[in-house]
């Protein structure tokens, strides 16, 4: 219990020294990066995107989340992953905003740009790690006519409110199931559905962002789902959506990570 104490603290000195501007940029644990932004003062325009959870508020993210590049994204896994990040004060001091940071979600896809150099403009191109953050969440750490700043980041685990929630976007032998608010490491590695007729878990595959499939015909049947985060851990969502479900409904659970 100690030694978990003590670096519970070591942690959060090395962060608090890191926002201040008195430690290296490259530090252990953390990563080094570019961050612009888009979507509006007002983060409407990062509404939808290609995880795929259409409102933000409504699916548990808000405006602290940011479109991925290529090298980031990781083809939708990364999808409800959570990132620590600090605007890297040691290379542009003028453009931080001194001690702050931020903990944002991925919520979307920063596409490449070929017709622009890596450098200049094409800031998602691989193989660069990119954050295209929505407004709100880039000025918490920086000032907006910065542009683009260097940050660092590193992965950490996403706090939600309330259960997991199962979106039903598909029936008639194709379900897919949105599933989003996920806490602990936000990203999900596998997804089983069972119906209520069924004894059997039948494994659901990745159909794009945060959307999940299974070819099952389950019309009328309640559904369970058990779900794998990208650490190994599982939790298992029993008769989550009610046999009378249909397309475009939305179900919470109660439980999460």
């Amino acid at each position: 219990m100690t030694n978990i104490f003590c670096f519970s603290i070591l942690a959060n000195f090395l962060l608090a020294m890191l926002c201040t501007n008195m430690i290296s940029s490259v530090s252990a644990g953390w990563m080094q990066a570019h961050a612009t932004f888009y979507g509006g003062s007002d983060a409407s325009g990062t509404m939808g995107g290609a995880c795929g959870y259409g409102d933000l508020y409504t699916d548990g993210y808000k405006t602290n989340t940011a479109a991925l590049s290529t090298a980031l994204f990781n083809d939708g896994k990364s999808c409800g992953g959570c990132y620590q990040m600090v605007c890297d004060a040691t290379k542009v001091p003028q453009w931080c905003l001194k001690g702050k940071w931020i903990t944002i979600t991925a919520t979307n896809f920063c596409p490449p740009n070929y017709a622009l150099p890596n450098d200049d403009g094409g800031w998602c191109n691989p193989p660069r790690p990119h954050f295209d953050m929505a407004q709100p969440a880039f000025e918490t750490i920086a000032i907006y006519r910065a542009g683009i700043v260097p940050v660092l980041y590193r992965k950490v685990g996403c706090r939600r409110s309330g259960g997991m929630r199962f979106t039903m976007n598909g029936r008639d032998y194709f379900e897919l199931v949105l599933i989003s608010n996920v806490g602990g490491a936000g990203d999900l590695s596998q997804v089983w559905i069972k119906g209520s007729k069924s004894n059997k878990w039948e494994t659901m595959s990745r159909n794009w962002g945060a959307n999940w499939q299974s070819l099952t015909y389950l019309n009328g049947q309640s559904l369970s789902f058990k779900i794998q985060a990208s650490n190994g851990k599982i939790k298992t969502a029993i008769d989550v959506v009610p046999s009378y479900w249909q397309v475009g409904q939305s179900f919470k659970s109660k439980i999460n990570f």
